[in-house]
C-alpha cells in the first residue's frame, strides 16, 4: 500500500464493525474507530474524514461528520448513494472486490440451465432415476453486457468453457463493442449475461424490443440490477415459452410472495446473492484499504464515482 507522506496528519476512518478494525491495522496514515451503525454518531468522532457505511444513505446521519471528505462503499454499486451525497463530498466504490463471486453466480446459473441440475434435483427429491440428454455450455454464444471487473472475469470463465464470448460496454474500444451495436448483435446470440451497473442509461435498456431481438430459447442472465429488465417485458416471453432467464435480481426486490416470476415457466430465481459467498467481507475490506490508502497518501481513488456511474 502506498505510504503517506511524513507530514499528511492521520486520516480517521469510521468503520461500522470489528472486521474493518483488523482491516486497516496496518495501513498507514488511518486510524480506524468503530461505530454504531443504529445510532447517531457521537460529538468525539465528528473530526472524521472518512467513512465506510453500515447504513442506507441519510442526509441527517452525515450531518453528524461536518469534516467528511470521503464515504468509501463496501459495495460495487453506487446507485443508492449517488445525488445523495453534499457537494464535494468524495464517493468511492468496492469494484472489484465481488467481480469474481459473482462471475461465478453467473456460470453456475448457466450450467444450471444447460446441463438442467435443477430438474435432476427435482428428481433426486422424488428419488426417480431419469436419465436424459441434456444441452451443453460448450460452442454457446454468449453476450456480456457490461466490461467492467464483473464482466472480464465471467468472459475469462466463458471461455474456459469453450463458450463463444461477445463483450459489449456503455462505449466500444478494443476488444469491446459499444452499446449502439447491440441491435445488430443480440439476434445472433445464445444468451445475455447482464453485468451493468444501474444507471438512467442502463435503467430498462432491456425492454420489449431488446428481448424480441434474441433468438428462440435464448437465456437472459441478470447479475446485475433488476431496474436494468423490464419486468413486465420478461414476463411476456417467458410465458410464451421463447425465452429463459436467470436473475439474481428483480423489479421489484425483494420479490413479493404473490409476483408472477415465482410460477413463471423457464426462470431460475436467486434471491440477490451473487457476490455473498465465503470471503466476500475480508475482500470487500481489502479493497476499501487500497481505496482509503490512496486518498491518505493525496491521490484520487480508483474507484472514485464522479456524478453517475
Amino acid at each position: 500500500m502506498t505510504t503517506p507522506p511524513d507530514f499528511l496528519p492521520t486520516v480517521t476512518v469510521l468503520v461500522p464493525d470489528a472486521a474493518g478494525l483488523d482491516a486497516f491495522a496496518e495501513v498507514a496514515g488511518v486510524t480506524a474507530v468503530h461505530y454504531d451503525p443504529e445510532r447517531p454518531f457521537p460529538a468525539e468522532l465528528s473530526h472524521a474524514e472518512v467513512l465506510i457505511p453500515g447504513f442506507a444513505p441519510s442526509g441527517e446521519r452525515l450531518a453528524g461528520l461536518p469534516k467528511l471528505r470521503l464515504v468509501q462503499l463496501l459495495s460495487a454499486g453506487a446507485e443508492a448513494w449517488i445525488d445523495q451525497l453534499p457537494a464535494g463530498l468524495l464517493l468511492s466504490t468496492c469494484r472489484g472486490a465481488h467481480g469474481g463471486s459473482t462471475a461465478e453466480w453467473a456460470m453456475t446459473a448457466l450450467l444450471t440451465i444447460y446441463r438442467e441440475f435443477d430438474r435432476f434435483a427435482v428428481d433426486t427429491a422424488a428419488a426417480t432415476w431419469q436419465p436424459r440428454r441434456t444441452d451443453t455450455l460448450q460452442g454457446k454464444r454468449v453476450l456480456v453486457l457490461g466490461a467492467g471487473d464483473v464482466g472480464r472475469q465471467l468472459a475469462r470463465r466463458l471461455e474456459a468453457f469453450d463458450a463463444q464470448v461477445t463483450m459489449v460496454g456503455l462505449r466500444p474500444r478494443a476488444g469491446v463493442h459499444g452499446v449502439a451495436e447491440l441491435p445488430g448483435l443480440l439476434g445472433a446470440q445464445d444468451a445475455v449475461v447482464l453485468t451493468v451497473p444501474l444507471t438512467s442509461q442502463t435503467e430498462g435498456m432491456v425492454d420489449a424490443a431488446f428481448l424480441a431481438a434474441l433468438p428462440d430459447g435464448a437465456v437472459l442472465v441478470n447479475a446485475a440490477r433488476g431496474k436494468v429488465v423490464r419486468t413486465e417485458a420478461l414476463l411476456t416471453e417467458l410465458g410464451a415459452g421463447r425465452l429463459r432467464a436467470a436473475l439474481d435480481v428483480t423489479d421489484p426486490e425483494p420479490l413479493p410472495a404473490d409476483h408472477p416470476l415465482w410460477t413463471v415457466r423457464g426462470v431460475l430465481l436467486t434471491p440477490h446473492v451473487g457476490g455473498s459467498c465465503t470471503g466476500s467481507r475480508e475482500r470487500s475490506y481489502a479493497v476499501a484499504a487500497r481505496q482509503i490508502a490512496q486518498f491518505v497518501s493525496g491521490e484520487l481513488p480508483d474507484n472514485l464515482v464522479n456524478g453517475e456511474y
